[in-house]
């Protein structure tokens, strides 16, 4: 019965490795847009697509970060500026992909502009705070997605949604988790839409990473900006040890981020070149042997995990 039951194993993992190898033809002939291209995952994305030969639509918020990259890559890669919590702006920037695109339609667009925000108790937070992320990391990612579609569907294209370890199990509060469990929900249901279409879907949910959104100093000082605004009923309750704790878990984080970003980029190029990319990629061995199967694990020992966790660095001051 166990052998049985272990070829069976075999078998479908032999057959799935071999359908993750092949890829998709003429990828000098499609066209990839991709957001958040001044630095970190997008702009090495963006120079390792080019080297492929692909068809490079790169979107950069800077017209110094469009610069740069234009003159680090071939003639093939062309850049635009983009602000995905401007409506006005992804108007634009959807007219200029379709009058490079011409009849032959989006083949991938990479949604990866995003921002950290506060990460800080949600108590210390205003609206606003909960606002700037959205905007940024989901509802940009749905405006400039919904603009797309009809491009998408033409080529039969594919989109790679960037989320996070995070948009999986919520370790910090404020906007940017609820952001990312946003952009989950939103790429099931968008994958089972384009399916009928012939269109693919896949979500990259990257660990802890050293980019620019994940300094850890500034998010530090995020943190106390957070405090700084809180009332004094809510910094009498919570403490300047709190304050001290939180301020510790981001130095902690630190030596932990990898700055290996082609483990990142290379999920996002297998789900844009692979034949039978996968739903879900995790980049990261905290994501892959930690933050993932903590997420299945029942909520209260969660909880109670990262409970401890937060108690321990508390005690250590």
């Amino acid at each position: 019965m166990w052998l049985y039951l272990v070829a069976l194993v075999g078998m479908y993992h032999l057959v799935r490795w071999y359908q993750e190898r092949q890829v998709v033809d003429q990828l000098q002939d499609k066209y990839v847009f991709i957001t958040g291209c001044d630095t970190g995952f997008g702009n090495l994305l963006a120079k390792q697509l080019d080297m492929k030969g692909f068809r490079v639509l790169a979107a950069c918020l800077t017209e110094n970060g469009a610069e740069t990259l234009k003159a680090q890559t071939s003639e093939r890669l062309d850049t635009v500026i983009l602000d995905v919590t401007k409506s006005e702006s992804i108007a634009a920037a959807t007219q200029w992909v379709k009058e490079h695109t011409g009849d032959r339609g989006l083949w991938g667009l990479v949604n990866n502009a995003g921002i950290s925000g506060i990460l800080a108790p949600n108590e210390w937070l205003t609206r606003q705070d909960f606002m700037e992320v959205l905007d940024v990391n989901l509802l940009g990612v749905i405006d400039v997605t919904l603009s797309l579609l009809p491009l998408l569907r033409k080529a039969q294209g594919r989109v790679v949604n960037v989320s996070s370890i995070l948009g999986r199990i919520p370790l910090f509060a404020g906007g940017y988790c609820i952001s990312k469990f946003g952009v989950e929900a939103f790429s099931d249901t968008l994958r089972r839409e384009l399916s009928f279409f012939g269109g693919k879907v896949a979500i990259i949910e990257p660990g802890f990473f050293k980019t620019s959104m994940s300094n850890t100093e500034k998010l530090g000082q995020n943190f106390k900006n957070a405090w700084d605004q809180a009332s004094p009923e809510v910094k009498s309750t919570y403490g300047k040890k709190f304050l001290k704790s939180g301020i510790k878990i981001f130095q902690i984080l630190q030596p932990i981020m990898s700055e290996d970003l082609s483990l990142v980029v290379g999920c996002m190029e297998h789900a844009l070149t692979s034949c039978h990319p996968r739903t879900r990629y995790s980049a990261g061995w905290e994501a892959k042997l930690i933050l993932l199967p903590l997420s299945y694990m029942p909520t209260f020992l969660v909880d109670a995990i990262i409970r401890w966790n937060m108690l321990k660095a508390t005690k250590s001051l």
